[in-house]
């Protein structure tokens, strides 16, 4: 049984960029959005489980579906939810402009992360970010910046280099393999032996996509709540059961590898690398756990 205190809305896959390092393959032509209906259900069963405190609605980019996400975080807000918005901030073209797409928040969000690197834009703190944190201010929004490090320098070259400090490093999942992966130094892939970012056993918030999945980890899915209700779910897990977890937990994706007798290269970015190429193996053969398509870049 766990106990999650946190619930993400994929409000949809859908985003107005294609970012190298996305591990939910966002891009224009994704598809999948949350109809607000399904937005009310998955609200009243976070509300049923009792340790659900906090709702966040991300994607892709939520933004793109203004009138939708503005309704689900007030829905959330009624629920007595702590609320938080995740978005790229393309809308923010002026200081002004971004005070009229932020009142509908103002007293009702947490807190509004803007993502600003340069994977998605040519500097790392854009102008639409800056927009934003002076409209914020204006309204008492709690807001924050996520920035992810690159992992190659200006010349292109392979860097050991840390990022700095207000960076975060790049998890390599979804398109972050397909586009990065080669510019990341390479380690011995049998030194990959946990999971480096996610409390499997454990998890303190779970997502849930528009086709009612629910992921421990993004594109690791443990029942989808609109099949069977999210406190059952949560209920009747036990990661030492489920195909891809239970060798996750016992020795990371090494041991994915080992007990499907995957191929390997000998060397990954990272653990993600590893078990992001491992579950590509093994998504058809379990399409009701490794799911959807869409975070395996399929359309």
């Amino acid at each position: 049984m766990i106990k999650p205190s946190g619930l993400h809305f994929l409000l949809t896959y859908q985003c107005i960029f294609e970012c190298d390092h996305c591990f939910v393959w966002g891009s224009p032509k994704q598809s999948g959005t949350f109809m607000l209906e399904q937005i009310r259900n998955v609200l009243n069963q976070a509300k049923d489980m009792g340790t659900i405190q906090t709702i966040y609605f991300e994607g892709g980019e939520p933004f793109l579906y203004y009138p939708i996400l503005r309704r689900g975080i007030q829905l959330a807000n009624r629920l007595k939810f702590r609320t938080g918005i995740v978005t790229n901030g393309y809308w923010a073209t002026s200081v002004k402009d971004a005070v009229e797409w932020l009142k509908p928040f103002k007293n009702i969000v947490n807190d509004l992360s803007i993502s600003s690197d340069l994977y998605h834009y040519s500097e790392k703190l854009s102008q639409q970010a800056r927009n934003i944190r002076t409209a914020a201010e204006q309204l008492s929004i709690p807001i924050g910046v996520i920035s992810i490090a690159q992992p190659e320098g200006q010349d292109g070259v392979k860097s050991d280099s840390k990022p700095a400090m207000d960076e975060g490093t790049i998890m390599f999942r979804g398109r972050a393999v397909e586009k990065l992966a080669h510019k990341s130094p390479q380690y011995d892939w049998s030194q990959f032996t946990s999971c480096p970012y996610e409390n499997l056993a454990k998890p303190s918030r779970v997502h849930v996509d528009v086709y009612g999945n629910i992921h421990v980890c993004q594109g690791i899915s443990i029942g989808n709540l609109f099949r069977t209700p999210l406190k059952e779910i949560c209920k009747i897990y036990n990661p030492y059961n489920h195909p891809i977890i239970a060798p996750l937990l016992e020795k990371g994706p090494v041991e994915l590898v080992r007990r499907y007798g995957i191929p390997h290269a000998e060397g990954y970015a990272d653990a993600c690398h590893l078990c992001y190429e491992s579950r590509c193996w093994l998504y058809k053969q379990f399409p009701e756990t490794l799911c959807p398509n869409q975070m395996y870049g399929i359309s």
